[in-house]
């Protein structure tokens, strides 16, 4: 029961690493809020963990607004706010990608977190706690060709997680980051282009634990540096991707 009484959001939380987070915030005692673009998944992983749900798109700040204002409603304080949600493009060469989808990778993966932290931050620094987890990527550290500008995000969120650190550990504000490698979530057929066999022997063959990132991992992760027992630890991008980045 590491989070027992903290409050957490956690968005994209309906779906892939998000849910593993939720179930796992929940095992440790934590009230948790499932915000996702899928309003009906967010309400039916909220009735599994008996939390809340709340609809909410990342990218519009009038919608981090109003999931701001629920959560004041339900409980107060948030004390730990999770950056889950996250799109990529399909694999292409890096000049073919729509100027449309390259905006949506962008608003999505980075403009969120600006959003989110717009409307979360004031009150954390009001009352001088608080946890942010980005989850970003291995992609971020060890790019794969032609997912060029889903890198290139997940690359800024590591800085902005390493940036919001500084600024906000006066405060006593924490911020981390997670970075998986590909794993069994609905993004993975995205990230590979098609899920064969033969494309799935090729992307393991690129981890040296030999398997893909579970939703469990991501947890398990996540519940560690949100819990009291990674008080010293701020500023970090933890790799949960069995090897992938050495």
């Amino acid at each position: 029961m590491r989070l027992q009484g903290k409050t957490a959001i956690v968005t994209g939380g309906a779906s892939g690493f998000g849910a593993g987070i939720v179930r796992k915030f929940a095992a440790e005692g934590a009230q948790v809020m499932v915000a996702d673009l899928n309003g009906d998944g967010a309400e039916t992983m909220a009735q599994e963990i008996g939390g809340l749900a709340q609809q909410v798109d990342v990218a519009d700040g009038a919608s981090v607004n109003a999931l701001a204002q629920a959560a004041q409603s339900a409980w107060g304080d948030t004390d730990i706010l999770v950056n889950n949600a996250g799109i990529t493009h399909l694999p292409q060469a890096l000049e073919d990608v729509t100027e449309d989808d390259f905006d949506r990778v962008l608003a999505v993966n980075a403009k969120s977190v600006f959003l989110m932290a717009r409307a979360f931050v004031p009150a954390m620094k009001n009352r001088n706690a608080g946890v942010i987890l980005n989850v970003a990527s291995t992609a971020g550290v060890s790019p794969r060709p032609k997912l060029n500008w889903y890198n290139a995000s997940k690359g800024w969120m590591i800085t902005a997680t390493r940036t919001m650190a500084v600024e906000l550990a006066p405060h006593g504000i924490r911020v981390n980051a997670l970075n998986p490698v590909a794993g069994e979530t609905p993004l993975l057929s995205s990230f590979m282009g098609e899920d064969t066999p033969e494309m799935r022997a090729k992307f393991l063959s690129t981890i040296p634990l030999g398997r893909f990132s579970q939703p469990e991992d991501l947890g398990n992760a996540a519940a560690f540096l949100c819990s009291d027992e990674a008080s010293m630890i701020t500023g970090v991008a933890l790799e949960v991707d069995g090897g992938r980045c050495i």
